[in-house]
């Protein structure tokens, strides 16, 4: 699991700030059900390092940076080597996680080979096995958050969290009860909750599109970070 199965030439949405591509890897340790790249999720790695490099180096001026994605890309052995050769032609380094492999984190961090991290928090415990199928990942989630809080702290890299939302899945509390956890963590930079977005047989689970829709004035400020919604219709302006 977890080689280089596809290469999104351009986005301006994945790095903040900055144009950057997105390398996909193949393989994951996560079954979400409202996951909508089951071709990679389940596919197999179908492109070399070295067409990324190539890639990149045609692109030297026009990139700024290369968001590592998947599937689970820390299930690749080779990412150290991947990231520093990235890093080493003058491009940022984003890594997409769900935060499984608290030590290789820990080794990338250490080596300074990360610039943004975005990780993953999937549900609450009571609700891991059903959406994900994996509960015994959660202390190793934890141990990740507890990483990326202590490495934050030092200014590097920047970090986000980030939670995938579908409204009959997950209810407004769960998402309290993840606010309330962040903050007994540490965390202090910004929480974005997604809407879902596929539904149906583009998603590993074959979900329905949700009945109700999330309610934010149900949902409790955070006391040390700050909330962020993407994918949502723009709630009405009061008054």
């Amino acid at each position: 699991m977890g080689q280089l199965y596809a290469v999104t030439p351009f986005s301006m949405l994945d790095y903040p700030g900055e144009m950057s591509c997105i390398a996909w890897f193949a393989g994951c340790n996560m079954r979400c059900v409202y996951c909508h790249n089951p071709d990679i999720v389940t596919g197999k790695g179908q492109l070399t390092e070295e067409s990324l490099y190539a890639f990149l180096n045609a692109r030297t001026g026009r990139l700024g940076a290369v968001v590592f994605s998947g599937g689970e890309p820390t299930l690749c052995a080779d990412l150290p080597v991947i990231m520093r050769k990235v890093k080493e032609m003058g491009f940022k380094v984003k890594l997409d996680t769900n935060g499984s492999r608290p030590e290789v984190l820990r080794y990338l961090l250490a080596e300074g080979l990360l610039d943004y991290v975005a990780m993953d928090y999937k549900a609450p415990l009571d609700k891991v096995e059903s959406l994900i199928g994996a509960t015994k990942l959660w202390p190793l989630f934890h141990e990740s958050l507890a990483l990326l809080v202590e490495a934050a702290r030092s200014g590097r890299p920047a970090f986000e969290v980030r939670t995938t939302f579908h409204a009959d899945l997950l209810s407004d509390d769960d998402l309290n009860s993840m606010i309330a956890d962040l903050d007994a963590a540490g965390f202090a930079g910004t929480y974005y909750i997604q809407n879902i977005a596929s539904t149906g047989d583009k998603t590993i689970g074959g979900i329905e599109a949700p009945i109700r829709e999330l309610n934010r004035e149900n949902l409790t400020q955070p006391k040390g970070f700050k909330l962020g919604f993407r994918n949502f219709k723009e709630p009405p302006q009061k008054g």
